[in-house]
């Protein structure tokens, strides 16, 4: 049997600059399900994405997945991709096995964690206080290097990397330690700094964009006391969900959220294409 992709649709032109196509996934022409392609809104039209891939019940476990996602590489090939990029559910492991072994990589993953109504308190020593915009500027400054350089060691190329570090922050960002529903806090142990948060109050849910301990102060549980700082803001904000995205090889923040209670909601995994 050969299964094979129809497209289901023109190549479209999106408004953000990306481009997409639907088609069917065919076996023998008879459709067994479907994909949805297209081009990356942040990384442009050098990485794809697949944005969708469904095979129906009656043809599963038959390797049409195997076979659609292998077929979709050599169409955005087509389109001049080098690299293929996709989002796969936390719940759903067949699909993450199957790009496992279709050599694709976990780059990242998020992570949430459902709240209760008492804000935690912080260990006896600790405080946390209101970061100053003298303290602002070198940390922001420090905040976009470190998350370029977790995309460079992760299969995005310097220049992909950095541009990213530069709009996210600047999206995020547009006034600065002012920008309405962020908190920018200081942990500090016996008086003396020993690590900050970036928490964002988005919706319904708080999310955590960034969190560091000092390095002068690892080992020693401030990294806990900055998520429970975390959860007491969120909480204090009227939400009851906070949230996350960890980068894969970070072993001791993946240790410390799953410890706090944390749940994987979803993995993103991307592949070169030679």
């Amino acid at each position: 049997m050969t299964t094979t992709l129809r497209p289901a649709e023109p190549l479209q032109q999106n408004p953000d600059g990306t481009r997409s196509r639907r088609y069917q996934v065919c076996v023998n022409s008879r459709p067994v399900g479907t994909i949805h392609l297209g081009t990356h809104p942040v990384f442009g039209d050098a990485v794809a994405r697949i944005m969708s891939l469904r095979i129906e019940e009656p043809d599963r476990r038959r390797g049409r997945g195997t076979v659609a996602a292998l077929a979709a590489e050599e169409v955005v090939r087509g389109w001049g991709c080098r690299r293929i990029e996709a989002t796969v559910p936390a719940d759903a492991g067949p699909a993450l096995r199957l790009a496992t072994a279709l050599g694709y990589v976990v780059r990242n993953r998020g992570m949430e964690k459902p709240l209760g109504d008492t804000p935690p308190a912080l260990p006896e020593g600790s405080r946390a206080r209101p970061m100053t915009e003298a303290e602002f500027g070198p940390w922001r400054a420090k905040g976009k290097e470190a998350y370029a350089r977790n995309w460079i060691e992760r299969g995005v190329p310097e220049a992909e990397a950095r541009a990213k570090a530069e709009r996210d922050h600047a999206a995020l960002l547009p006034r600065g330690r002012t920008t309405e529903g962020m908190l920018f806090s200081v942990l500090e142990h016996e008086g003396a700094p020993v690590g900050t948060l970036w928490l964002a109050m988005r919706g319904e849910h708080g999310y955590v964009f960034d969190v560091e301990t000092d390095a002068a102060h690892r080992g020693r549980g401030h990294g806990r006391s900055l998520m429970l700082l975390a959860e007491a803001r969120t909480i204090a904000a009227g939400r009851r969900v906070l949230g996350l995205n960890v980068f894969a090889g970070n072993t001791p923040a993946e240790r410390l959220y799953a410890s706090l209670g944390y749940t994987t909601t979803r993995y993103a995994v991307y592949k070169p294409l030679l």
